[in-house]
């Protein structure tokens, strides 16, 4: 089932739909969907809230024009925007064996497979010092394009990926000085966009694309005014921002 944009509010309320979602379900839908482009967002993970320079980090984004908010999912500091794409799958299955390597996996091949077609050259695996670190990360000359992360619970599980289009110039001066209030390494030149080998992308053929490609998505609907409700009280703005 494929979630209607758009779905209205901002990006704390986009930081907590994928949770709700997954505590609350969608009907009697397995599979529930949502492909999107965000405002200006800066998400941090809980692991991230813990360092010492936390608090100056979320100050700094949000000076930058970035709404930090803290997203339940594992990683660290993702900054993404109107040139990203974000995909939010939530699978309501209840209590299974966790396996997140293999969702990772399983993921990280289809959405290479996905920008191949649009003609980039993405490869799976980490660069050196590239921001959220992870071992399926998708890169393109060199520089990291696509990051996921995921939440498991008794529920199921929420897989959420960012694909970068455009904006790169934008992303590095927000994580340039955001990653080092965090401590964490980092090499600006490690964060790439998909228009680095296809200069002719848009964020809205990207987000066609993976429609096509998730094809349990074809049942599109709106959110329900009763989740809409609970997302307007359940919004993760992050503290001393």
């Amino acid at each position: 089932m494929l979630l209607r944009e758009p779905v209205g509010g901002g990006p704390e309320q986009d930081a907590e739909l994928g949770p709700l979602l997954l505590r609350r379900g969608l009907g009697d839908a397995v599979d529930i969907l949502r492909v999107y482009s965000p405002g200006p967002t800066a998400a941090f993970s809980r692991r991230d809230t813990l360092r010492p320079g936390y608090d100056r980090a979320a100050a700094g984004v949000l000076r930058l024009g970035y709404v930090p908010v803290v997203r339940p999912q594992g990683g660290s500091l993702a900054v993404y925007g109107p040139g990203s794409v974000v995909i939010d799958h939530v699978h309501r299955s209840g209590p299974l064996p966790p396996d997140p390597a293999g969702r990772f996996r399983h993921f990280a091949a289809m959405h290479a497979a996905v920008l191949v077609e649009l003609g980039v050259p993405a490869r799976i695996g980490p660069v050196p010092n590239e921001y959220c670190p992870g071992e399926y990360s998708l890169h393109a000359a060199g520089a990291k394009i696509v990051g996921s992360a995921q939440r498991v619970t008794r529920d199921g599980w929420l897989f959420s990926t960012v694909i970068q289009v455009s904006g790169v110039a934008d992303l590095r001066a927000v994580l340039t000085p955001a990653y080092a209030e965090l401590g964490y390494p980092f090499d600006p030149s490690t964060v790439g966009a998909v228009e680095d080998t296809v200069p002719a992308a848009t964020p809205e053929a990207v987000r066609s694309a993976f429609r096509n490609a998730y094809r349990l998505a074809e049942n599109t609907v709106p959110l329900p005014d009763p989740l809409r409700a609970a997302l307007a009280g359940e919004s993760p703005a992050a503290p001393n921002a």
